[in-house]
């Protein structure tokens, strides 16, 4: 030990330039203790922490004790002792999670992911996509408040992880590892199940659907102005083309699509994705048979689908004249001899033709049927006496206008008749003759065209399908058309239940990955409808989430620092339910794939476009 005094008068400063400054004492360990008098470890303070701790425990104990004999002798109720006794508790909601988590693992969503998206994270990317596709079940959130629903489920004690990993930096992520690898994550995905649930893939389903995007996308290659039913035209959008099978309306082969996209435009490259894969897995292309609406179907993809050995039963949009005299070439007497209805009460009948396709000098003949639907007639009837009944209102309405300013000659007349007649579906219905009356007044009458309402009402309710399989009938043919709605049942499902759109990401590879996000929710979301009618149970997987959702877990902790997890309690009809999801599982998980062999259904395969054209990878997984 050495006391150093700096500052010392008539002394060089150069000296102590390395000493402490004044009153600092130091001390060198090899010297010994600063201080030997004390003792170098306080065990003292240990033993009373260790006494204390213990007399708290004891206090507890004796406490409890005596709650408990007064509970016994019913000074007090259970209710005050558990109060006293209670430190805290917190719920939890359960719900359809246990089902819908069970689902996923059975078709090895997790395992596939992490295969193929590899990861040094406590948090790996099979386990966020699976609490993605989760949350898109079970109540669909932006991406920032992920970590929110995590932290009021059973999820956090289900993986031992906490909600504030799922933060959106960290979903960010995981979209941008899942894009390089979403075909094939997909493919793996889809046949597992498609395996395991035995799915019939003899009758397929395609059409496309449109989602709304908002924000501006300046550089983007899929968010785009363009035409699609049911969809603003001032929106930005993109295209969903959907393959569905018949068998329980499980989603297939899919691909993104810009939402300038015409339809037509897609169904080359869907036929080729669809022979491909039926070639890579020994599926015979003649025992598929592809159903579409009538924007996909033309001389070209009539030809198409010959040269490729497909089948199809497509509706065909009469755009050629030799079509359209197919059309209302059939009289009423050739509808009623070809019923497709009950017999009690058919309302919709059928008469057979043979459609010809030319394309580049190649014709083929493919067999048709002309529909004449009853109810369809009916409807398209009454909807143009309405318009024109709105017609005659607004004929009617001007001539009472005429003599006021901008209405007194006839010209001015003419241009508010035209701008009427102009703005209806039905103007080339109603003939109008503007005159000027020999008192120099303006006037106008008009009337029904009855060549061109007869013309119109022969058109009513008859639309033309045509399939290149001579094999079906036509009440075959007319059932399998009038199937091709679940296309839009499960588009209806995506927009409603999982709530795809609209969509608020900004970048291309992460909207690609959130799609794929919600087509596994989907896929889920129908194979468990699929197995849980097989068990006799007529209800749709919203219905069945709806029905388990105050199925909660409520944590109760103690003083002495025990937890205490309990369910709530659960009905008769609901635990009935729970009994006949778990069958449905059970069948599932029995369908077992051995490690390190794949049968032909799940041979490894690259379909020849990939899902999203255009779009480099991101730099950073």
């Amino acid at each position: 030990m050495a006391l150093w005094v700096f500052g010392v008068p008539g002394v060089s400063q150069d000296r102590f330039t390395d000493a402490p400054l004044l009153g600092i004492v130091s001390h060198d360990n090899q010297s010994g203790p600063l201080f030997p008098w004390q003792p170098r470890y306080r065990w003292k303070l240990w033993a009373l922490q260790k006494y204390r701790r213990w007399q708290q425990a004891y206090r507890q104990a004796r406490r409890s004790a005596y709650l408990a004999r007064l509970a016994l002798q019913g000074v007090l109720t259970m209710a005050q002792v558990v109060e006293w006794l209670t430190a805290r508790q917190v719920r939890y909601q359960l719900g359809a999670l246990p089902i819908l988590h069970a689902l996923l693992r059975t078709l090895q969503v997790d395992q596939i992911i992490n295969r193929h998206c590899l990861s040094k994270a406590t948090l790996d990317h099979g386990t966020v996509t699976m609490v993605l596709v989760l949350n898109r079940l079970m109540f669909p959130l932006p991406l920032y408040r992920l970590a929110d629903w995590v932290g009021r489920t059973a999820l956090v004690h289900r993986l031992g992880l906490s909600a504030n990993l799922f933060n959106d930096d960290r979903l960010g992520r995981t979209l941008d590892a899942l894009y390089p690898h979403l075909e094939t994550l997909w493919l793996d995905i889809v046949e597992v199940a498609l395996l395991k649930a035995d799915v019939d893939l003899s009758v397929i389903f395609y059409d496309l659907t449109a989602f709304i995007a908002q924000g501006a996308y300046s550089k983007s290659q899929v968010v785009d102005f363009g035409f699609a039913h049911n969809t603003p035209m001032d929106k930005r959008k993109f295209k969903l083309g959907l393959n569905v099978t018949a068998d329980g309306g499980i989603p297939w082969l899919y691909h993104l699509w810009s939402g300038r996209t015409a339809d037509q435009t897609t169904v080359a490259q869907n036929m080729t994705n669809l022979a491909h894969w039926l070639r890579q897995h020994g599926q015979p292309l003649d025992e598929t048979l592809l159903v579409a609406d009538r924007a996909m179907l033309s001389d070209e993809l009539a030809l198409a689908y010959d040269q490729q050995g497909l089948r199809y039963l497509i509706g065909l949009r009469c755009l050629r004249k030799e079509h359209r005299a197919l059309v209302v070439g059939p009289t009423a007497e050739q509808f009623l001899a070809l019923p497709l209805g009950e017999a009690s009460s058919p309302g919709d009948w059928g008469h057979g033709c043979t459609v010809v396709f030319t394309h580049k000098g190649q014709t083929v003949s493919h067999k048709g049927m002309v529909v004449l639907s009853g109810s369809l007639r009916e409807a398209l009837r009454q909807t143009r006496q309405e318009q024109l009944a709105d017609v005659e209102k607004q004929l009617r309405q001007i001539r009472a206008e005429i003599g006021q300013p901008r209405r007194r000659t006839l010209k001015a007349v003419q241009r508010r008749v035209n701008g009427c007649l102009n703005r209806s579906p039905v103007k080339q219905l109603i003939q109008v003759t503007v005159y000027e009356t020999p008192t120099g007044q303006m006037n106008f009458h008009w009337q029904i065209d009855p060549c061109a309402l007869h013309q119109a009402e022969q058109k009513d309710g008859r639309y033309l399908i045509v399939t290149n399989d001579w094999s079906l009938s036509y009440p075959e043919m007319f059932r399998l058309y009038r199937q091709k709605d679940q296309v839009e049942k499960r588009f209806h499902v995506c927009k409603s239940d999982l709530q795809v759109s609209p969509v608020y990401l900004h970048q291309d590879q992460r909207i690609a990955a959130m799609l794929f996000i919600n087509m596994v929710a989907l896929l889920a979301y129908t194979l468990l409808e699929r197995q849980v009618r097989q068990q006799g149970l007529q209800i749709t997987t919203r219905q069945l989430i709806d029905r388990l959702e105050h199925l909660s877990v409520i944590e109760t902790h103690c003083h002495d620092g025990s937890c205490l997890r309990r369910l709530t309690p659960v009905e008769p009809s609901v635990a009935a339910l729970l009994q006949l999801v778990a069958v449905a599982l059970w069948e599932l998980q029995q369908v077992s794939i051995v490690p390190g062999h794949q049968p032909p259904l799940l041979a490894s395969t690259t379909l020849t476009t990939p899902i999203l054209e255009g779009v480099s990878p991101p730099s950073r997984c």
